[in-house]
């Protein structure tokens, strides 16, 4: 598996988890010395993106000689690691979660440290997107900074659609009877599974609530204006559910839930799979399966994933969060560091030389200029639709943390004519009702 490809494996290989180092905490620190505080990095995919952080992100700040310096060490399993150390009353400095709708459960226990005074001695509220940053707040107080804005694509062969004539769909339904042209010729339509990590469902399920739907349903039902199981709703689900019906992610269910992400891309690259509806995150690494360095001569491209009306539209979403943990004995030194790894240069360094997404912060285009043009194409599309507030919301952004599970593995019941989609959508519901009426739904800005 090439775990630096799925989301959960790449935010985690991007979080920064710091800790207090041991002898800091025992021995006197001398006036010259810096607090020193320790990053932790996932490298249950291999260290290639930490060391390439520690790099571009580390290093230049421990060589201003300032007064805190960070101490990069490579750990595995950070996510589960830390909300284990939290629960237990310790825990790393920085807390890294996997989106906003994690930071609500954290705050609501007591377990992160308030930012808003932090935000405004750093100017933060100029710096990141604002709702992007309103995000990171529960009960009007900040917890959180965004780290990663993300959306979900429709990449595709193009080799492949070139040599068969195949136009790229702009509607839903231009997208189903492509699919069912594709499949004719013998051509797995999705190179979709779920095998390494089963929480890719909710892509493809958010997506087509917010395409099939429209986000401006997605938000009215977000903010309790309408209900989940409106018509439109259940007629994105059972769409959704008559791809998955005719065999048209990775040829099967079977297949859906047993292929590799290394299988599922190297199909899509080979041309034996044909589109692929996967997050701006995987223009890091599509590179990789396609053309010299994967042994083939294909071509790739990108669209928006397909609306009802044909307009092009983006869900937008945080892919990682940073609070601080609330035992942190130097909150101070960690804000520091935060401060810094979101300045438009390290941002701009992290984007351009690791190819990791950018967290929601101005950056200047000719920072940008090392970039495949396709996706800088990307990141200027995201920026428009940011800052025209049209857009659509990823189901881990914009969701509270017990609905959201629900979603994605709720979902294969509807796939194995368990329950109908109706059915699925009123469970939903019901999740949903109770975590909004707990407050447990992140913010949802103003269309």
């Amino acid at each position: 598996m090439n775990v630096g490809i799925e989301r959960p494996l790449r935010w985690l290989a991007v979080a920064g988890l710091v800790a207090l180092s041991p002898l800091a905490a025992v021995l006197p620190t001398r006036a010259q010395e810096p607090a020193e505080i320790q990053m932790w990095f996932d490298t249950t995919g291999g260290s290639e993106t930490a060391d390439c952080i520690v790099a571009n992100a580390v290093d230049p700040f421990n060589a201003r000689g300032g007064a805190v310096s960070v101490r990069a060490t490579m750990q595995a399993n950070n996510w589960d690691a830390t909300r284990t150390a939290i629960a237990g009353g310790a825990g790393p400095d920085i807390v890294g979660t996997p989106g906003p709708s994690f930071v609500a459960q954290l705050a609501q226990a007591g377990q992160l440290v308030p930012l808003s005074a932090f935000a405004e001695q750093y100017g933060w509220a100029d710096r990141f997107v604002p709702w992007a940053l309103d995000l990171g707040r529960v009960n009007g107080e900040l917890y959180s900074v965004p780290s990663e804005i993300e959306t979900l694509v429709l990449y595709y062969n193009a080799t492949l659609f070139e040599e068969n004539g195949w136009e790229v769909p702009r509607t839903m339904d231009e997208l189903m009877t492509l699919a069912q042209t594709i499949d004719e010729a013998g051509i797995i339509p999705f190179a979709h599974a779920n095998a390494e990590w089963r929480a890719a469902n909710e892509w493809f399920v958010g997506e087509f609530l917010n395409h099939g739907a429209g986000p401006e349903k997605v938000y009215q039902a977000l903010t309790g204006e309408l209900p989940w199981t409106d018509a439109d709703f259940v007629a994105a689900i059972e769409m959704l559910n008559q791809m998955q019906q005719n065999g048209w992610f990775m040829g099967g269910l079977d297949r859906y839930y047993t292929a590799t992400t290394d299988e599922r891309l190297a199909a899509f690259g080979e041309g034996e799979a044909a589109m692929n509806i996967e997050g701006s995150w995987f223009m890091q690494d599509v590179n990789a399966f396609f053309g010299e360095e994967a042994g083939n001569e294909n071509d790739w491209g990108w669209a928006p994933v397909p609306s009802t009306d044909g307009e092009p539209s983006y869900t937008l979403g945080i892919g990682q969060t940073y609070s601080i943990n609330g035992n942190s004995a130097n909150p101070e030194a960690v804000a520091e560091f935060i401060d810094y790894l979101f300045s438009p240069d390290t941002q701009a360094a992290l984007v351009t030389q690791c190819g990791l997404p950018p967290a929601p912060v101005e950056l200047d285009p000719a920072d940008l200029a090392d970039l495949d043009p396709r996706h800088a194409e990307l990141l200027g599309a995201l920026n428009e639709a940011s800052a025209a507030n049209d857009y659509g919301y990823t189901t881990w952004t914009f969701w509270p943390p017990e609905t959201e599970t629900y979603l994605y593995e709720e979902v294969e019941k509807v796939w194995a004519g368990e329950v109908t989609a109706e059915q699925y959508l009123q469970g939903h519901q019901e999740r949903f009702d109770a975590e909004r009426e707990a407050g447990a739904v992140p913010p949802i800005p103003a269309r």
